[in-house]
């Protein structure tokens, strides 16, 4: 008797449908590299004859602009505001500080390239580059991450106090995914508020709060119970961090850091240690996010070499001569 093959219509479809929409979407994201890498090359030309014609190689034209403001009216009544003055002035940048058209990456679009040109620090400006490639970021996630100075904010806890440039923040410690101060500029929070209020308007924007904490964090939950001594106890925030293989505990103060808040969490992550994280698990990291922090309790009742660590947020985004001053606190 003839054996008749049997399939199932539903998974036939959902296999085809899942293949198909690979290939779409491959596709596009080809079709988005292309055109990408064309836009780039045209920018960076743009600004190299600007350079080379305009200003005979110099970074800055030894007479007034009105030719590169002529350029641009005429640039602009024939293919639109791309070539605007500003525009102009942006692909110029861009050649100066990009002078090897082959170094340009095709993941980063033009809007990345203009937060980068804003950088003017070669090895700060390569680190920020990197950790776009490295996180994918968006233009407006790595313009947020300029502005609020995650570089300097990365030194506080970096013991050679010097990041690898070329690399990225590379992270093989605890230390390496520490920042000080946070900023939370994206909370909605008025000048009175308490901690439930603090902690809500994280979840509420769970996402910006993953990204300014850095690479690797992936959210478990918020006041997940622990019993001791048939007490029961609420963390804030448990997460886990999939680059360091390790649970981590935040607790939020929306005062000054006391001794007490340093044992509560201490606490937390001893139990975690014993009880929750699993064999292959790195130990878990404990941070006490606060609006004020004192250097002397800090000093005194951290335990020496533990993965705690007591970090300022901050509400807004700071300035850089605002951050310097919060950094030369402690």
């Amino acid at each position: 008797m003839e054996k008749v093959e049997t399939f199932n219509e539903k998974e036939l479809e959902e296999k085809m449908y899942k293949e198909i929409k690979e290939l779409i979407e491959n596709s596009k994201r080809r079709a988005y590299i292309a055109v990408n890498t064309i836009l780039l090359d045209l920018y960076w030309h743009i600004g190299e004859n600007i350079v080379n014609n305009f200003q005979k190689g110099a970074k800055r034209a030894k007479y007034g602009e009105h030719i590169l403001e002529n350029l641009s009216i005429k640039l602009t009544l024939h293919y639109g505001k791309n070539y605007s003055l500003r525009n102009l002035r942006n692909m110029r940048n861009f050649y100066l500080l990009f002078p090897i058209r082959q170094a340009l990456v095709a993941e980063l679009s033009w809007m990345h390239y203009m937060q980068l040109i804003k950088v003017k620090e070669e090895p700060i400006r390569n680190f920020y580059m990197q950790e776009c490639i490295n996180s994918r970021w968006g233009y407006r996630e790595l313009g947020r991450m300029i502005k609020s100075h995650l570089y300097e904010r990365l030194l506080v806890y970096n013991e050679d106090n010097k990041l690898l440039p070329t690399q990225g923040n590379v992270i093989n410690t605890s230390k390496d995914l520490i920042k000080d101060p946070y900023v939370l500029e994206f909370l909605n929070l008025n000048n009175d508020y308490k901690e439930k209020d603090l902690e809500k308007e994280i979840l509420n924007h769970l996402k910006d709060f993953l990204l300014e904490l850095g690479k690797g964090f992936a959210f478990i939950g918020s006041e997940v119970k622990i019993k001791i001594d048939n007490k029961n106890y609420y963390p804030d925030l448990i997460l886990y961090n999939n680059t360091l293989n390790c649970y981590v505990i935040v607790e939020l103060k929306i005062g000054v850091i006391t001794h007490r808040d340093i044992g509560q969490i201490n606490m937390y992550v001893n139990y975690y240690d014993e009880k929750v994280k699993k064999e292959d698990d790195k130990p878990t990291i404990g941070i006490l996010l606060a609006k004020e922090k004192s250097k002397t309790v800090i000093k005194y009742a951290l335990p020496k070499n533990s993965e705690i660590y007591a970090s300022k947020y901050l509400l807004h985004l700071p300035s850089k001569e605002e951050l310097e001053r919060e950094i030369d606190k402690y």
